[in-house]
């Protein structure tokens, strides 16, 4: 894991987002290869949030906050690392009493995940009052959008 990531999921880049796209999202995933990490099925990349938001538009097609926007309705599994999901809509998920992370061998591997952070802020309480709080968003090879949130370092 780079130290770009590292840093992100620990809340210390508050200015960036991060995304994964899966190989089989794009036409040529080699086009993505010197601006991020590769991954197993994809790449991940950490960017400042007005770059990173139109080079996620450009990789996927979708408007970034239109997207998490539309995924705040459904809640799901982020994994941790940003590289994947437990799609809501996969049989066998935790609404089922399976393994949340089964979701990606039956078909339901996420084709991106959309994330940014937001700092502590106790004035709002809850989560937020916590630590700084991981927002992260994905779109299943399914068609269902999802999102989960959280404190970003315990996990």
């Amino acid at each position: 894991m780079t130290d770009a990531r590292k840093e992100f999921l620990a809340g210390q880049r508050p200015e960036d987002v991060a995304f994964y796209v899966a190989d089989d999202a794009v036409d040529d995933p080699s086009t993505l290869d010197e601006y991020g990490e590769r991954v197993a099925d994809g790449t991940l990349i950490v960017v400042e949030g007005e770059a990173g938001r139109s080079a996620f538009q450009a990789a996927t097609g979708t408007d970034a906050m239109g997207f998490a926007k539309q995924a705040m309705g459904a809640e799901g599994e982020i994994h941790e690392d940003l590289t994947g999901g437990a799609c809501p809509d996969a049989d066998g998920g935790d609404a089922d009493g399976g393994d949340a992370d089964d979701s990606d061998a039956d078909g339901h591997e996420a084709r991106f995940v959309f994330a940014f952070a937001e700092e502590q802020n106790e004035d709002v309480g809850g989560l937020y009052g916590e630590g700084d709080v991981i927002h992260a968003y994905a779109q299943c090879a399914c068609g269902a959008a999802y999102s989960h949130k959280w404190v970003a370092g315990e996990r």
